[in-house]
């Protein structure tokens, strides 16, 4: 698959989620065979107005290219000049979300509310991508809620607006991320444009990317949920699609040193205390399904220092 000249051999792509896919774990995923990383996502006004905060969300290495940066906005012309002041970063593709659901972003007419205004969703995706040589894709929903499902209306749109490829969630704003994904939704999305569609939504299991392939027709999948504390399910799907079978779980000293890793990474881009309380949830995610995960999981997230994290570790290996 295409995304303007970016040419993905298998496109796995792991999603864009806020406070989820910093540098660290990017690198993970990538280093499991993640196609295409997809970073947190950036306010184009908080890039204008020099925000000190943004810095650290757009760090790129050279490791985890391709990479997609995401900004979300609602001002045609800003984000259009947003885009401009920072397309010689080291980003292949600029994403633009909406898809976001949170009330902050998009009670500020951002995000997924954008979904309710095709013609200015369709206004930022014209001001952007001429203002950039750089490919430009949306993610979108499948509508904001169950009365207006119009993700083929602004899909159509957003091609004609000079989108290089469509990313759909197939649930509403309403559902936030609940109930059950609408991969038929996908599918006429697919069927309605001739950019590539991406497929996202319950891909959770290698027998599910592979059930999703076939019933939206789409040839790339992005992951999200299903890979926080599990960035292995990239390795998974990659061999399911190609020889049909799964390579064993992990098992609890994999899973031990990924949680090492993932910590090393965080120590190393981020200082102990700040890396220590935004690998509290990692650790609760990595630590599911094991015996006495309840007691655990409290154990990760009352950690304050990365010799509580060896502590919980000696703790499950001694099990």
């Amino acid at each position: 698959m295409k995304i303007g000249e970016l040419e993905l051999d298998q496109p796995l792509i792991l999603a864009p989620m806020a406070g989820v896919t910093d540098l660290p774990f990017r690198l993970l995923c990538k280093r499991m065979g993640a196609d295409l990383l997809c970073m947190e996502m950036v306010s184009a006004k908080a890039i204008h107005y020099r925000n000190r905060n943004t810095e650290a969300l757009m760090r790129i290495t050279e490791e985890e290219r391709p990479v997609s940066l995401q900004l979300f906005g609602s001002e045609p012309e800003l984000m259009a000049e947003v885009a401009r002041s920072i397309e010689e970063r080291p980003f292949d593709i600029l994403d633009i979300n909406m898809g976001c659901p949170v009330p902050k972003v998009v009670n500020n007419g951002e995000g997924s509310a954008l979904m309710k205004d095709p013609l200015l969703a369709a206004a930022i995706v014209k001001a952007v991508s001429g203002a950039v040589k750089k490919p430009v894709t949306v993610k979108i929903r499948k509508g904001f809620d169950g009365a207006h499902v119009n993700a083929v209306e602004v899909a159509k749109r957003l091609e004609d607006a000079g989108a290089a490829a469509i990313a759909v969630h197939g649930r509403t704003r309403e559902q936030y991320y609940s109930g059950k994904a609408d991969w038929d939704i996908i599918r006429r999305v697919r069927e309605a444009v001739s950019i590539p569609v991406i497929a996202n939504g319950d891909i959770d299991s290698p027998q599910a990317a592979k059930r999703c392939m076939e019933e939206t027709g789409c040839e790339a999948l992005m992951i999200g949920r299903a890979a926080q504390g599990n960035p292995w399910i990239f390795r998974e799907i990659r061999s399911f699609l190609r020889t049909g079978e799964v390579p064993p779980r992990p098992d609890t000293d994999e899973i031990c040193a990924m949680l090492r890793e993932h910590a090393r990474l965080m120590l190393a881009e981020k200082g102990e205390f700040t890396a220590v309380r935004e690998l509290r949830r990692h650790a609760a995610w990595y630590l599911a399904g094991f015996p006495h995960a309840a007691q655990l999981r409290k154990q990760a997230c009352e950690m304050e220092r990365m010799e509580d994290l060896d502590r919980l570790l000696e703790r499950l290996t001694a099990e």
